[in-house]
């Protein structure tokens, strides 16, 4: 045998020896690569991490974008419904509503709809025009407060009180003298005031109609006389307004009662009186909300905090050059309508927050019947018309009816709940 055959033989066993997998051996193990033999590079495991960090940063780079192009869209769709005009309507729907005797209907907001109230009787009417209750009584005066879920119906000279909240008739208060005016909380508590020939008082009810054990009397020859009164939406704090005569001269007080625990240590409750409106008299006060309320006189309008319960104190005390014609609030915001004396317009809006800085002043060349803020919608109205301003200022709607209207309600951004003569109808902005 040739060195040639015997050299190949050797050879042929030695790359079957090499082909032979051995018992637990990994038959893909490979032998380890010599140095310098191709594989991972050094480093290799940073370069992945890299790639990872990379890869989230174009993940959160893409979440902000699409976070920026949302944030965006609510701003635009909310600068949208705030500031724009709009310029006719159309009427989604409308139903009578049972007329009465007397043939005299008034309207309120409530809750989110409209309490209609007469002399004989009243009914809340929702969003669709559904009677959801009605409720008979007799009065010759009807007057009516509102506050939230809850609204209260007294007899002005008369002596019946009735008091509901959006579920139907929760009590009815039989006064012991005539009523002058009506005050309900956010809870139901009515504070009516009442009068005889020489004292003017302010009495307590709950919800269900039972008189309370809390009193403020105000004899005319001595204390004063009041002009009117305010409940705050929790129902612990009572706001006057009083005249009183001094050597002769009229003058006007602010009052602030507290009826909680923080108010048990003051002598009749009385946590603070403010004379700052000298001789005028203010014949309108309100509470905004728990922590802050108006008072409205000639050419003078005072803000209140009442941060501190015990201690409320007069933040801003607004003069008017112009005479006032007309005023509204709501919990965000109060309207004031003068006088214009730049001849720019009929009247000037005013327009404040709670704190009483002015945040609008705009001329108004409309003929209205009364005025009412409801969201950032202070609406003027007549009988067969409106003109609706942001609290902005920015005029929003100014449109005519082909129906009567007597309340106007904003459901939403740009529909309007209307009522008067005998119908309701939901009408949307466009």
């Amino acid at each position: 045998m040739s060195d040639t055959m015997i050299y190949g033989r050797e050879e042929t066993k030695q790359r079957l020896r090499r082909n032979v997998i051995t018992p637990g051996e990994d038959a893909g193990a490979a032998s380890p690569a010599p140095a310098g033999a191709p594989g991972v590079p050094e480093g290799g495991k940073d370069e992945l991490r890299e790639r990872k960090r990379r890869k989230w940063k174009r993940r959160l780079g893409l979440f902000a974008v699409v976070f920026l192009l949302l944030l965006l869209g609510v701003l635009a769709v909310r600068y949208y419904r705030r500031s724009h005009f709009y310029s006719s309507y159309t009427t989604a729907w409308e139903k009578e509503i049972p007329s009465t005797e007397g043939g005299y209907a008034g309207y309120e907001k409530f809750g989110s709809n409209v309490l209609k109230y007469t002399r004989d009787g009243a009914s809340y009417i929702d969003g669709h025009g559904k009677i959801v209750w009605s409720t008979s009584y007799e009065m010759k005066n009807p007057v009516v407060s509102v506050n939230g879920d809850y609204a209260a119906i007294g007899d002005r000279q008369g002596t019946g009180i009735y008091i509901f909240n959006l579920s139907g008739s929760l009590g009815q208060a039989t006064a012991d003298l005539p009523i002058v005016n009506v005050s309900v909380s956010a809870y139901g508590v009515v504070a009516a005031q009442e009068e005889d020939s020489t004292a003017s008082y302010i009495l307590f009810y709950n919800k269900d109609g039972t008189a309370l054990d809390v009193k403020i009397k105000l004899v005319m020859s001595q204390s004063g006389y009041i002009l009117d009164s305010s409940l705050s939406p929790d129902g612990t704090q009572l706001m006057l307004s009083d005249v009183y005569v001094s050597e002769g001269t009229l003058g006007n007080r602010i009052s602030f009662y507290n009826f909680s625990d923080y108010g048990m240590s003051y002598p009749d409750r009385l946590v603070a009186g403010f004379e700052e409106f000298g001789t005028s008299l203010a014949p309108r006060v309100k509470f905004l909300s728990d922590r802050r309320a108006v008072a409205f006189a000639a050419g003078k309008v005072a803000f209140y905090s009442l941060e501190n319960v015990t201690s409320p104190e007069m933040l801003q005390m607004v003069s008017l050059d112009e005479e006032m014609k007309a005023v509204a609030y709501s919990e965000n915001a109060v309207a004031v309508v003068t006088d214009d004396s730049s001849g720019e317009a009929p009247f000037r809006l005013h327009i404040y927050n709670t704190d009483g800085k002015e945040t609008a002043n705009t001329g108004v060349d409309y003929s209205w019947q009364d005025i009412s803020i409801d969201d950032d919608f202070v609406i003027f109205r007549n009988d067969d018309s409106c003109r609706i301003y942001g609290t902005d200022g920015k005029e929003r709607f100014d449109g005519r009816f082909d129906f009567p209207a007597s309340k106007i309600v904003k459901k939403n951004y740009h529909t309007l709940l209307v009522s008067g003569g005998g119908t309701i109808r939901e009408i949307r902005l466009k």
